[in-house]
């Protein structure tokens, strides 16, 4: 007897961006993102970032690498596609009197010349992209030869990983689409960039500190915009067996007995040199 296998699912990488753009565009990352800012930092230092230098944050969100790239005297781009994260960025660079140029823009299909940039950043933003692989070549495309592309991205196995995991559970993803924790593996990242450059992967952790479970639920499930969806599109049922998984994470995680939240959750932070 002849088996038969169905060809893997073509998914609707325009129809998921809608979908995408709509859950970021939800809530209000910036109330999360702004507790990541030593993120971006710590990338900028693993870059050695110069002066002077021409640097885009992809996917910048409310700009964390971005501000950190101007604190460092850089000439700074920075792009999303949803605007209002890149007026909360604008705020954020007024307020501390950084010079930096926002631009609304598709990772997928950047507005930019060749070889554009010394730099190109991107903290936990371009690896949400539905197609990886023209997302990838578009960073490749605008960072010079010679200069760098830094990441960091979420492990499949970090607690991010995990909660995008137990999300699929309730929601399942689209079929056929790539998950976005795959940036955080060394394999992904070879068969994206490796044509194009070399690259160095160090594991790194970011603690996400709270006043207890219930407080980080609360901040995510109104503000984290693919959560915020989440629970959106499930009836009440739904919410509160999504609301138990999710704490029943955070109790996997968390290291601190005192009822707060210290949650560490490991990412990649990645360098690759243009070649």
């Amino acid at each position: 007897m002849q088996t038969t296998i169905s060809p893997a699912p073509i998914p609707d990488l325009a129809a998921l961006k809608a979908r995408q753009q709509g859950a970021w565009s939800s809530g209000d990352y910036a109330v999360v993102g702004t507790t990541l800012q030593i993120v971006g930092e710590s990338l900028c230092e693993a870059m050695d970032l110069r002066a002077g230098s021409r640097v885009l944050d992809v996917a910048a969100g409310n700009g964390n690498a971005t501000l950190a790239a101007a604190r460092r005297w850089c000439e700074v781009t920075s792009t999303d596609y949803v605007p209002a994260l890149l007026e909360r960025g604008r705020d954020r660079a007024m307020a501390d009197g950084l010079q930096v140029t926002f631009t609304p823009a598709d990772a997928e299909a950047l507005p930019f010349a060749d070889a554009s940039f010394d730099a190109v950043l991107s903290t936990f933003g371009v690896m949400f992209t539905p197609d990886q692989d023209k997302a990838a070549a578009e960073l490749l495309r605008v960072c010079r030869k010679g200069g760098k592309i830094g990441l960091a991205n979420w492990t499949p196995e970090s607690f991010i990983g995990q909660l995008f995991k137990t999300i699929g559970q309730h929601i399942p993803p689209m079929p056929g689409v790539k998950s976005p924790a795959l940036w955080g593996t060394a394999d992904r990242l070879g068969q994206l960039f490796a044509a194009g450059g070399t690259i160095h992967a160090e594991e790194r952790q970011f603690v996400f500190r709270y006043r207890s479970p219930a407080h980080w639920l609360d901040v995510f499930r109104t503000w984290y915009g693919p959560l915020h969806k989440a629970f959106a599109a499930l009836p009440e049922a739904g919410q509160a067996a999504l609301e138990r998984d999710i704490l029943a994470l955070i109790g996997r995680f968390n290291r601190a007995t005192d009822g707060t939240v210290v949650l560490p959750s490991d990412y990649l932070e990645v360098v690759i040199t243009r070649t």
